[in-house]
């Protein structure tokens, strides 16, 4: 694990570089505050630090404010102090500093408090990844791991505000599976579980990586294309069908995809939006599935 030492004190830095390096640690050294905060700032950052209280330019007790105040993964700090510091020592915790130790150092005394640091980050990175975990679970479909109708809709809401604030174009495709309840009444919902999820893989992998893709509702999708027009729109739509019908999915199942385009027009909303989506789709079943087409308020022909 990595470990930072900031201490103005090259006694202290190269004395406790070969202590930490001879129990395994990674040392990065820095001799003053400002020095130290570009470490801290720097990628793969350390996750360990033992900072002087008092150093040039910036005080250990400032980083200390510092890294508690910043996003990102959690940094176990050890204040290193003289015994007519305390009062120091005292600011440093409401600072957010997680231990200290008083100069001269104990070995065996600085050894335990790092073991007690490591096991702190491993429970801030454990509670860190359950969080993650919840909110994924929370925001996307449990069968098929792309993004669920609620935060689908709340991110159409987002690529929205974007488009009226950049001033660019948006669109949006509702995608249907043809004829859906056929594999589920012919091979069961097992299989056709498994043809949903092939089904969202093959959308996924026809998109952009500022795309968006979601689960609207039972076999439909919504796909968001920021910075796109109708036309754009369409050549991904005909992609994404062309990818379902052409190759078979689940056991040599072979199904098809209806798909419909619209874009958005200055003074729509989300449900003018959707809405004109699901024009298009209705025309695409209607004019015998297996296609796509566009709800032409932009003077975008169908196909």
């Amino acid at each position: 694990m990595k470990i930072l030492v900031a201490d103005d004190s090259l006694f202290y830095r190269n004395m406790l570089q070969g202590l930490l390096e001879s129990w395994g640690y990674e040392v990065l050294l820095a001799s003053d505050g400002h020095e130290a905060q570009g470490v801290l700032d720097g990628e793969d950052a350390p996750r360990l630090a033992i900072l002087d209280c008092l150093m040039p330019g910036r005080s250990g007790l400032s980083l200390c404010s510092q890294i508690r105040a910043r996003q990102r993964g959690y940094v176990y700090t050890i204040l290193l102090s003289a015994d007519d510091q305390q009062s120091d020592v005292l600011r440093g915790f409401e600072a957010g500093a997680d231990d200290y130790l008083c100069k001269p150092l104990n070995q065996n005394e600085l050894r335990t408090r790092l073991k007690v640091g490591e096991l702190v980050i491993r429970s801030h990175d454990e509670v860190a990844e359950a969080h993650d975990a919840l909110k994924f679970e929370a925001s996307h479909d449990s069968l098929l791991r792309i993004w669920n109708r609620r935060a689908i809709i709340e991110l159409v809401g987002k690529e929205l505000s974007r488009a009226k604030r950049s001033h660019t174009p948006l669109s949006v495709l509702l995608a249907d599976l043809d004829l859906f309840k056929r594999v589920n009444d012919s091979y069961g919902h097992f299989i056709g579980d498994d043809v949903l999820r092939d089904a969202a893989r093959e959308i996924s992998s026809a998109l952009r990586n500022c795309d968006h893709v979601g689960r609207y509702e039972g076999e439909q999708f919504l796909v968001i294309l920021p910075s796109c027009t109708a036309e754009a729109a369409r050549e991904v739509a005909e992609r994404v069908r062309q990818q379902i019908s052409e190759e078979p999915l689940v056991n040599e199942i072979k199904i098809t995809i209806s798909i419909g385009v619209s874009q958005w027009v200055s003074g729509q909303g989300i449900s003018e939006l959707l809405y004109q989506a699901d024009i298009a789709l209705s025309r695409a079943k209607q004019n015998g599935r297996n296609r796509v087409e566009v709800e032409n308020v932009t003077g975008v022909d169908a196909l």
